[in-house]
């Protein structure tokens, strides 16, 4: 393996999604241009968000080149967010620019919302080698529990819009959903042949396990680890868990020609 990029070294970029939308983020550079990772981010995190750097230098240890993109609406990026709707446009402007530096294979890697992006972007045909998704829901709407009826309150009323853009300046987009998009677990299965890994904690107190397991019964392929006591999202990453996940994708694209390549579209 080459040896690893210095993860303090990150440079900052300038994206512009498909839909016109301007993105910033954080490129940690590889010392070799094999392997690339998106990096995306749960809601109100940002590239700059601790755990979220934390994670892409533990990748950027691992030999990998990292982008992590600002969503939309979070950061210093424009636009407002979705929910995971319009945020593939952020997944796809990720990959062209990794693709556009030269690195040969791209993984796609997402928490909680930043799950629901890459897993809507490849099983909609986007251009990704691998896709890794932690803590992401399988289904539209839950209000089960109680984290998920506050992110319902932030989304779908004014003062929720005001609060949260106020408390974590994250713009919410009001009438995203003219046309409700397709749920994560209604294109998990068209992401195959291209390797997938879905990752959920026991305890996670947003999405509890029927949502992987309607992930994992759309993507029968999919590589599925339950984490006995995890949590949700960056937060609840422990640095074992991503190493195996840096494990996992050296495997996943360690050897031959990118498999997405049969299956890219723009």
């Amino acid at each position: 393996m080459p040896p690893p990029a210095s993860p303090d070294r990150s440079e900052s970029v300038t994206l512009l999604a498909g839909d016109g939308v301007r993105l910033a983020g954080l490129h940690w550079p590889a010392p070799t241009r094999d392997v690339g990772c998106v990096v995306a981010h749960g809601f109100t995190g940002s590239s700059r968000n601790a755990d979220v750097q934390r994670i892409c230098a533990a990748l950027a240890h691992n030999g990998y080149g990292v982008l992590s993109p600002d969503l939309r609406g979070h950061g210093r990026s424009a636009g407002a967010t979705t929910a995971g709707a319009d945020e593939v446009h952020d997944i796809a402007a990720s990959v062209r620019w990794l693709r556009a530096a030269g690195y040969l294979r791209v993984v796609v890697l997402g928490w909680s919302m930043g799950g629901t992006s890459v897993l809507r972007h490849a099983g909609l045909g986007g251009d990704a080698d691998a896709v890794v998704s932690v803590s992401a829901p399988g289904t539209w709407w839950e209000r089960g529990t109680r984290p998920m009826r506050i992110v319902h309150w932030l989304f779908e009323t004014r003062t929720g819009r005001v609060t949260v853009r106020l408390a974590r300046r994250t713009r919410v987009a009001p009438n995203a959903w003219e046309v409700q998009p397709e749920a994560p677990a209604e294109v998990a299965g068209a992401i195959a042949p291209r390797p997938l890994l879905l990752v959920h904690g026991e305890e996670d107190h947003y999405f509890p396990l029927t949502h992987v397991e309607k992930l994992a019964a759309a993507a029968p392929s999919a590589d599925v680890w339950i984490e006995p006591g995890m949590g949700h999202a960056e937060l609840a990453t422990t640095d074992d868990l991503l190493l195996r996940i840096a494990d996992w994708v050296r495997t996943a694209v360690g050897s031959g020609q990118p498999v997405c390549d049969d299956v890219r579209r723009d």
